[in-house]
């Protein structure tokens, strides 16, 4: 994965003029884009699409201090207009190219990344691997912004909607595992960028084929194979913990298994009646690399 990583850098950097075709350069490394786009965007912490967009911005940085005509840099670099090319320039830089131009900076340049395997184990990864036949996630869903640390006031708003008599309902539907009630995040963006949308599912599943009341959202989720990784601690820092550790070290020290799209979900096992701390199984579609 590491290696397939770094040949993504060398062809982003070969022509950083063109939007690469990850889709047909995972095809030909034998991966996918949604496991190349996940395991970037966890181990860079920044999406694929925003390392382009930078290291695009620093190289024509260059251009623009030598005095080469904006509108040939633009062009160059994939911008049919100087004012197109101006606007993203300054998102990156926080300058304009006029001020760059005169000044040579301020500039934030990105440099060329490289990675590198080194996996410390100080996270205790208790992990099973769980082959599952379709199913069906049944609950109550709401779109909702990607956290990648603390609370979700927009998930607790959901949750906190729902009478109990509601959750006590959706418990009693639980018919297959993952058991219980259930936190469901599906459609994440494979760039896994904070701030973009999901949608998220308190829920739980059942038997696919089973009837789904009308008052409810389903997802169908199609066989296959999830790992699950279970942890115990501060909620969610435990869980949030667990989840950047799937692709830190967890992946890359099982180079066999890598992710597939779907639903992630967790199960609450224990928690404290304040919910500060919880026992979770995290689990995580996978397939055979």
């Amino acid at each position: 994965m590491i290696a397939e990583l770094n040949q993504l850098i060398d062809a982003i950097e070969q022509d950083l003029a063109e939007d690469l075709d990850v889709a047909g350069f995972a095809a030909r490394l034998g991966a996918t884009e949604y496991h190349l786009r996940r395991m970037f965007s966890s181990l860079a912490g920044m999406p694929l699409s925003e390392y382009v967009r930078r290291r695009r911005m620093t190289v024509a940085a260059a251009a623009v201090v030598s005095g080469e005509p904006f509108l040939d840099v633009a062009v160059r670099f994939g911008y049919g207009s100087t004012e197109a090319f101006g606007r993203a320039f300054r998102a990156v830089h926080g300058a304009s190219l006029a001020l760059v131009r005169a000044d040579g900076g301020p500039l934030r340049s990105q440099p060329r990344l490289r990675f590198r395997l080194t996996v410390e184990g100080n996270t205790s990864m208790d992990t099973r691997i769980a082959d599952l036949p379709a199913f069906t996630l049944a609950g109550h869903t709401a779109r909702v912004p990607l956290i990648h640390r603390g609370a979700n006031p927009a998930i607790h708003e959901l949750i906190a909607s729902l009478p109990a008599e509601e959750h006590a309902r959706l418990k009693s539907l639980s018919s297959t595992e993952p058991a219980g009630l259930l936190q469901i995040s599906a459609d994440v963006d494979p760039d896994y960028r904070e701030g973009s949308e999901l949608t998220y599912m308190h829920g739980v599943a059942v038997a696919h084929g089973a009837t789904v009341p009308d008052d409810l959202d389903a997802i169908d989720v199609p066989a296959g194979q999830w790992a699950v990784f279970r942890s115990s601690g501060s909620y969610p820092d435990a869980l949030q913990d667990t989840y950047a550790a799937t692709a830190s070290e967890w992946f890359p020290s099982n180079p066999s298994w890598r992710m597939r799209p779907g639903p992630s979900i967790v199960a609450v096992l224990e928690r404290a009646d304040d919910f500060s701390t919880a026992t979770t199984e995290l689990w995580v579609p996978i397939e055979r690399a």
